[in-house]
């Protein structure tokens, strides 16, 4: 709510008409309500140019403050989205957003290695979490979140843009209801040749390597185009294929086979070194192919049902994946995404890791 409405909001009370009697703060505090404030933490490219342009957008959520260590891009953003400096936070205050009623939620859009640390932070100064993916580097860590969430009664959410989607959903619906028969196999890539040299997706204290960033997507392809959980990792490789740049036992490169209840398989594969982006799901009665399954926009494909494509254009997918949330949190219901889910692909991030390394099939 904008300073505007709040006098507005006020001038009604001053008015005499019935409303007088109503405490002034609970209708300040109800008109808030009708949309919820998100304060970004972290301002490189995927809240500069996409989450915020797609806070623009939505109905339900709006862009409330930022938290950046960088004085230069605090002062630009104050600027372009006309931020109050109160809602303008370091990494070093960051705790004092407990005082700011203007942020309902505190959307994590930080390097991996810092994902529980702020989410638990958030937690704890009793704001709802939007946490980007990969959830966190380790599932003890992404329990960690739960519980702290949990513990603070606030939502957790992980911010799994594609669930949001209708390709990806009607994709689902086939597969859920069974038009096609039962699933037998699926096919899954997800990936694109990264040149940045020393960012931290090519750093392993900050949570790099492929398997982390786009191997969830393929994990997601998986168990989204199966409707089931994996029982184990049958196989799998993680290469580097530019060792001067992926070190320290970082791979570009991983591919693995899952193995789900009833005899599925699923074979994934991510990389940094290649662009690759299609998910193929062989039903007992015909194949869904969807290429490409995972990008910002033009995500589509067909089946023997029919064309499966609802188009729209950057950054929808990200006010759609935003104004669900906010939704959830203010109907008082459970997220479409909500931290259990990232849980479960950080454990098979987990076991693909263990299976590459020790050559041998590893239970989930």
């Amino acid at each position: 709510m904008n300073t505007h409405s709040r006098r507005n909001a006020l001038k009604t009370l001053a008015l005499g008409s019935s409303l007088a009697l109503v405490n002034p703060l609970q209708l300040l505090a109800r008109s808030r309500k009708e949309k919820i404030g998100v304060a970004l933490v972290g301002l490189g490219y995927y809240s500069t140019d996409l989450l915020a342009p797609a806070l623009q957008q939505t109905e339900h959520c709006y862009l409330a403050g930022v938290v950046t260590g960088t004085p230069s891009k605090a002062e630009a953003w104050k600027e372009k989205y006309q931020i109050p400096e109160k809602n303008i936070y370091t990494y070093e205050n960051f705790d004092r957003i407990a005082d700011n009623p203007d942020i309902d939620v505190v959307y994590v859009v930080l390097p991996p290695s810092m994902h529980a640390e702020y989410t638990i932070r958030a937690a704890n100064a009793g704001k709802h979490v939007w946490c980007e993916k990969p959830m966190a580097v380790t599932s003890k860590e992404c329990q960690r979140m739960i519980d702290a969430c949990k513990k603070n009664k606030v939502q957790l959410t992980i911010g799994y843009r594609l669930q949001h989607e209708p390709n990806t959903q009607e994709y689902r619906s086939i597969v859920q209801q069974n038009k096609l028969g039962s699933v037998n196999y699926v096919d899954c890539a997800a990936g694109y040749r990264e040149n940045r040299t020393d960012h931290w997706k090519q750093k392993k204290e900050m949570g790099g390597g492929v398997i982390y960033d786009m191997g969830v997507y393929s994990i997601q392809g998986a168990r989204l185009g199966t409707h089931m959980e994996p029982i184990a990792v049958v196989s799998a490789s993680a290469i580097s294929t530019r060792p001067d740049i992926y070190k320290d036992g970082l791979a570009d490169v991983v591919t693995a086979k899952l193995e789900f209840p009833g005899g599925v398989f699923a074979d994934i594969k991510t990389s940094f070194a290649e662009s690759v982006n299609y998910l193929t799901i062989e039903c007992a009665e015909g194949n869904i192919e969807m290429q490409p399954y995972s990008a910002y926009a033009g995500v589509k494909g067909k089946s023997p049902l029919g064309e499966i494509n609802h188009p729209y254009q950057v950054p929808w997918q990200q006010a759609k994946q935003m104004d669900d949330d906010a939704l959830a949190i203010l109907e008082n219901k459970a997220p479409l995404v909500p931290g259990e889910e990232g849980l479960r692909d950080i454990a098979i991030v987990e076991a693909i890791l263990k299976s590459a390394e020790k050559g041998k099939r590893v239970k989930i």
